[in-house]
């Protein structure tokens, strides 16, 4: 178990071209805001700004969801550190 409550940070996510925050409590459940505005509840207005971003990028944007290598892969980074700092 960590000494710490939740930690989080801001990162530019390429799948929806948005800055999302990934949040990270300290039992090591991890969310991200990109997938409340995006997935869960996006409405006519977010679907379509969606749609204008993928247009203009010629690509298409998709939130990935909650196990998106971004969100796990900072999860996973900061088990490592936790786990660092307890063996010194």
């Amino acid at each position: 178990m960590t000494d710490w409550q939740v930690t989080a940070t801001t990162i530019y996510c390429d799948a929806v071209d948005d800055d999302v925050t990934l949040i990270v409590d300290k039992d090591w459940n991890v969310r991200c805001t990109g997938y409340t505005r995006y997935i869960s509840n996006p409405g006519k207005e977010i679907a379509g700004l969606l749609k204008e971003k993928s247009r203009r990028l010629g690509r298409s944007l998709k939130c990935e969801g909650p196990q998106d290598f971004r969100v796990t892969d900072y999860r996973d980074n900061l088990m490592a550190r936790e786990k660092a700092a307890k063996t010194q």
